[in-house]
């Protein structure tokens, strides 16, 4: 299409004329609504039969009939008995040319004074190749699906303003291409997730969001109050103690993208809502999940994206092949010659941490395991390029991770890290009930002391697993984190739909 706004558009009829407000332009548009009434014509329709997606066009042959499409009027034409527009969607666009000859005189009078850019139109139609190469339906009827009472932004700056495009995000779908493209790729990628599980025998189930106890992660949670049952309750911070309850009761391999809150500070990194994807098997180890993780993750990139090599920044980062491992002792200790199992006491590590001037906030009410958490995330995590499996994490902070059988100090616990980013945490989950309870209770002391990361004790999970529970190796993986990185986003809440905002 000659790919210019329409200028015979009643609203933009004058350029000397002062511009429109947003009001004038919703009054102006009421005052069509009540003009195609006067016609008997519905202005908001409740239906429209459509043979084709408009993405779809493109790929037609000539002369195809009874073609039916519908969408978003985004351009408009018109050349004095003949228009060209564009109709739009998530997933493409259509030109369609509406021609009076064709149509007729009052359709195509309709059309013109009475029809905006922002509308939603439906065209029943031939395809054709105009003169300059673009495939088109040639409309042999016009249907009127909706009035717009505001315009859309202007379109060739599209919206740049950035909270904008938070707040209104319905705004920035509609103006922007490489918005639409970053949303579609998310569903595209959570689709190839699932289906590669339940490829391999993983079944998808639903945990509570709402739970007597914040635990999974060590997280600050988000408390509110069970009216109808009067209680305190928490949003779940991870869905991992119910995934394994579904293990003990008979579930070999169980997964679940879940909405998980976190009552955190926010960053371009963070949001204290977020979706996680956790999956747990039975009787598998960390080795096997190491192992199926690499799998899993290269099979995907190669159906979403066509292959394993991915620029993330300003570098190449390749998913193929075997992925290096490196030791978390060693690592920190490389980063800022401090080792952890020499300074295994918390009141030491601190002091030694002070000493050299590393910068953790509420030092001094961190325990253990957050303590040497915070440390590896400050020295040592954004130095990661990745692919790279992380291993040999201190017991302490893996409450819920399996006891290594050679060394008890540390957990049989990977994470995968990626281009300085966490994007998998993994273990050999701890299935000890009371090598669990010790555990729990070393958190509950932690968070008496003022960490307010640190777990709750939960009797109920203890219960669940005094029943028995086999072998099992899982992980979490942050599915907004994933797709910022694969889609080259700084900020994460530019792969969040709708992500919270102060009200205006």
């Amino acid at each position: 299409m000659e790919n210019k706004e329409n200028k015979n558009n009643k609203e933009n009829s004058n350029i000397n004329e002062p511009a429109l407000t947003s009001r004038d332009y919703r009054k102006l548009r009421i005052e069509k609504i009540n003009k195609i009434k006067e016609k008997n014509i519905n202005p908001y329709p409740d239906r429209f039969q459509i043979t084709h997606k408009l993405n779809e066009i493109a790929d037609l042959p000539d002369d195809v009939e009874h073609i039916r499409i519908a969408g978003r009027l985004k351009a408009l034409r018109i050349m004095g008995n003949l228009t060209f527009g564009v109709l739009s969607d998530m997933e493409g666009s259509c030109q369609i040319a509406i021609q009076k000859k064709i149509v007729g005189v009052d359709v195509y009078q309709f059309m013109k004074k009475l029809v905006d850019i922002g509308d939603f139109i439906g065209i029943e139609g031939i395809s054709m190749t105009t003169k300059t190469g673009e495939k088109t339906v040639n409309a042999l009827e016009f249907v009127f699906l909706g009035k717009a009472l505001l315009p859309l932004p202007e379109k060739f700056h599209g919206i740049s303003d950035v909270e904008k495009c938070y707040r209104q995000r319905y705004l920035d779908l509609i103006m922007n291409e490489d918005t639409r493209k970053r949303f579609v790729f998310r569903s595209k990628l959570i689709s190839s997730i699932r289906r590669f599980l339940e490829k391999h025998d993983f079944v998808e189930v639903e945990t509570p969001v709402l739970c007597n106890k914040a635990s999974g992660a060590l997280a600050k949670p988000f408390a509110t109050h069970h009216n109808a049952l009067g209680i305190d309750v928490f949003l779940r911070i991870a869905p991992e103690t119910y995934l394994k309850r579904c293990v003990t009761a008979g579930y070999n391999k169980v997964f679940e993208f879940a909405r998980c809150f976190r009552n955190e500070g926010i960053s371009p990194a963070h949001l204290q809502d977020f979706t996680m994807l956790e999956y747990y098997c039975a009787y598998w180890n960390y080795e096997d999940n190491m192992r199926f993780t690499q799998a899993m993750f290269q099979h995907v990139l190669l159906e979403t994206l066509g292959t394993t090599t991915i620029k993330i920044g300003d570098e190449n980062i390749d998913f193929s092949g075997e992925w290096g491992r490196i030791d978390f002792r060693n690592l920190i200790l490389q980063d800022c010659n401090i080792d952890i199992e020499k300074h295994d006491d918390v009141d030491i590590l601190r002091k030694e941490i002070k000493s050299k001037g590393i910068q953790i906030d509420d030092i001094d009410k961190l325990g253990m395991g957050n303590l040497v958490d915070q440390l590896y995330k400050k020295v040592s995590r954004g130095n990661l390029k990745g692919p790279v499996f992380l291993t040999g994490h201190p017991v302490e902070s893996s409450p819920l991770a399996r006891k290594n059988d050679q060394k008890s100090n540390i957990a049989d616990r990977f994470q995968l890290i990626v281009s300085g980013a966490e994007i998998v945490n993994a273990y050999s989950e701890l299935v000890d009930p009371l090598d669990q309870r010790e555990r729990l209770e070393e958190q509950s002391m932690a968070k008496a002391s003022g960490d307010a990361e640190a777990m709750d004790m939960d009797e109920d999970y203890l219960k669940c697993m005094e029943y028995g529970m086999p072998p099992i190796s899982g992980w979490g993986l942050g599915i907004d984190r994933l797709v910022a990185l694969l889609t080259g986003c700084d900020n994460i809440r530019d792969v969040v739909l709708f992500p919270l905002n102060r009200p205006e």
